[in-house]
């Protein structure tokens, strides 16, 4: 990979990260609720989620399951399913009182861990990545020592970011009402997220 192939990548994966979506949601929302630290395991669940997909698309695994409407299909959906139904439950409790217990390291990690893979939209993103960035006549194991520390590190930095954003909003000095809206604002954008994955079109290619 040339310098000038790096940059290109780097700045797609920047757009790629930095772009608001279910996880950056999700960020924010643990970080509100309960903290920075303990919105930082929703990035350690990312990040599992980021070096699965990477490993995968070097294998052309995620090629295999967007060749196939039927089982992009089921994943679209359920994926879909999933942030609707976190939406309309975070619809419902956002005016509540929230716990002062912490949840469970492993609660928070799983959930986070699913909602950044029942995304199929990032397949797409992935399968972007290695369709435009990787050189064929290269072994992929000797390129994906600079693909994964740079897309690792430009996923680390943004989510991390938007866990501090919502750490900060959390530790402001807002009104009871500010706050259970700004709740519903973010589970809003679960339900929308849901709807608009549920209603995009099989990708034809990237």
């Amino acid at each position: 990979m040339t310098v000038e192939t790096w940059f290109i990548f780097a700045s797609f994966w920047a757009l790629f990260v930095i772009t608001p979506g279910p996880n950056a949601v999700n960020c924010l929302s643990v970080a509100m609720a309960y903290g920075f630290r303990t919105s930082l395991i929703c990035v350690l669940a990312i990040l599992t989620q980021a070096t699965l997909f990477l490993i995968l698309s070097a294998f052309g695994i995620t090629a295999l399951i967007s060749a196939s409407p039927a089982a992009f299909g089921v994943f679209k959906w359920m994926g879909a399913a999933l942030l609707i139904y976190l939406g309309a439950r975070g619809w419902v409790t956002a005016t509540s009182t929230i716990s002062q217990d912490v949840p469970t390291t492993s609660s928070v990690y799983v959930k986070s861990f699913l909602l950044a893979t029942a995304n199929p939209k990032s397949i797409a993103g992935y399968l972007a990545a290695f369709s435009q960035f990787v050189a064929p006549k290269i072994p992929i194991w000797d390129q994906m020592w600079i693909i994964m520390p740079t897309a690792l590190c430009m996923t680390t930095l943004s989510y991390t970011s938007f866990c501090a954003l919502g750490a900060g909003l959390g530790r402001a000095a807002l009104s009871a009402i500010l706050n259970g809206w700004l709740r519903r604002i973010l589970a809003l954008c679960f339900i929308i997220y849901g709807f608009l994955l549920g209603l995009s079109p099989f990708p034809r290619g990237v």
